[in-house]
Order: structure tokens, then sequence, then C-alpha cells
């Protein structure tokens, strides 16, 4: 079980209590930006989310492009399916949120 953190948070941002679904594999580093080269960009998303599974789940952090890139190559390596995990600020905790396209 993997949690693919599309980017890397800020330092103040605590994500540990993710880890509770899977081991943290973050894919992009903090200042990674798109605009001004999204071809690597996109090309190291893709190459990190080809075995995504059943098993994995997307943490939804960072460049809202990535993002969105991120969630296309995760449904495509898993037949239509993605689940993230939803930050709620009133329970203070993650929950899984499972996507069929």
């Amino acid at each position: 079980m993997t949690v693919y953190v599309v980017q890397e948070p800020d330092p103040n941002k605590n994500i540990l209590s993710a880890s509770k679904y899977g081991d943290l594999k973050i894919i992009l580093p903090a200042r990674e930006n798109m605009m001004f080269s999204p071809a690597p960009t996109v090309a190291r998303l893709k190459n990190a989310l080809k075995n995504f599974n059943d098993n994995d789940f997307l943490l939804l952090i960072g460049d809202p492009a990535a993002i969105g890139f991120a969630i296309h190559y995760a449904l495509q390596a898993n037949r239509q399916q993605v689940k993230l995990l939803k930050w709620d600020r009133r329970e203070v905790m993650y929950y899984p949120v499972e996507v069929k396209a």
C-alpha cells in the first residue's frame, strides 16, 4: 500500500497521519513548477503512477495542474478507479474517497 503525495508539502503542513493508509511516496519536490517545464514534470508523474493499483491512494497536495495529471495517470493505471485521501478540518483526519470514472 502506497500513498502517492503529488507534491511535497510546505514544512508547516504535517501529512504523517496519511501514512495510516500506506507508505508515503512524494512524487514532485516542493518547488517543481509545471509552468516552466511541463514535459519533464508530466513524465515524472506518469512514471511514478504507472503501477498505481486498488491498494494505493493519492494525496492531492500541490500544483493544481500536477494534481490533474496525477489523477489522470492513476485512473489510466487502475482501470479507471482511484482512491483519494480527503482532509477533514473538523475531525482533523483523512478520509478515503473512491472514484470510478
